[in-house]
């Protein structure tokens, strides 16, 4: 089987942010993305998404290396002071490389 290398860039944010998130991922050049609804805590405190402005999601971006830096960048430089954040990547390989 042809596997091919890619990056995988999680972002879990509050989320208020996905509309902000999803225009980047499409501005810095990402063909695609999944979100979640997620709960959990950290070293902020928890995030139960008992009600609206509670809520977490948790977006993935398969996405070549270069496009991941670009977008977590961004996320970061104009959201990181004021909104809950966290990003993380993983090297991943996909079997179908033109979809990514």
């Amino acid at each position: 089987m042809n596997k091919h290398p890619k990056t995988l860039l999680v972002i879990i944010a509050e989320a208020a942010l996905e509309r902000e998130l999803v225009r980047a991922v499409r501005r810095f050049g990402a063909h695609g993305y999944t979100v979640h609804d997620v709960r959990g805590a950290g070293t902020t405190g928890a995030r139960e998404g008992a009600w609206e402005a509670d809520r977490t999601i948790e977006m993935k971006v398969v996405c070549d290396p270069e496009v991941g830096d670009r977008i977590a960048e961004h996320v970061l430089a104009a959201h990181g002071d004021h909104f809950g954040l966290t990003l993380f990547f993983a090297d991943v390989a996909v079997v179908r490389a033109d979809k990514y």
